[in-house]
């Protein structure tokens, strides 16, 4: 998605330790237009897939989850990284460990959310090792739904996280892939 690498080139910060900072427009101040884009665009690649959720992970994934429930017209079912009092019973769990914070996380989803006859599109910021989607993978086989694909906003293709999902045969759009963040600089992997 040409829009979107233009604006990780024009704002995107690489920090040590092969993390790329995207939080003026992704992942702390959120830029809704282009939100809207990554929404309709995700909802464009997965229209032939009978989605009836969009699941994420909180925080980051769901500016672009919400976006794509807009365009499908389904409902976005976010897991809560933190206790509430109102997320206490009758919950699917699952650890994720965070690179970029280095600490686990046990997400939760309230089973009233997500039934058996749900078919469920995950959305999610990053994909870097692949801990978000795993732990969402989780409770999806613990709540026995069908998962139709992953979409991710920005993957960093040089880590291991498609291949966990690759080799579980999901179909997996990652609307910028980026191969390299040596040296500072972007370098995405070049279209076919």
């Amino acid at each position: 998605m040409k829009l979107l690498e233009d604006r990780i080139r024009k704002e995107g910060i690489v920090l040590p330790h092969n993390v790329l900072k995207v939080d003026s427009f992704l992942n702390h101040q959120v830029d809704p237009e282009l939100m809207f884009e990554v929404g309709k665009e995700f909802a464009k690649q997965f229209a032939d897939k009978p989605v009836t959720k969009i699941l994420t992970v909180e925080s980051s994934g769901i500016a672009p989850a919400v976006m794509t429930g807009l365009a499908m017209h389904v409902p976005v079912v976010f897991a809560r990284k933190h206790k509430s009092l109102t997320l206490t019973d009758d919950l699917y769990t699952a650890d994720v460990f965070s690179y970029t914070k280095q600490t686990t996380n046990k997400i939760s989803i309230a089973k009233r959310f997500i039934k058996p006859d749900d078919s469920v599109l995950i959305i999610d910021d990053f994909l870097a090792n692949g801990q978000a989607v795993e732990g969402l993978l989780t409770i999806i086989d613990d709540a026995n739904i069908k998962v139709q694909g992953i979409g991710i906003v920005i993957e960093k293709t040089f880590q291991k996280g498609r291949a966990l999902i690759t080799k579980r045969k999901i179909p997996l759009v990652a609307l910028a892939q980026i191969a390299s963040l040596e040296n500072g600089q972007v370098q995405f992997v070049k279209s076919v």
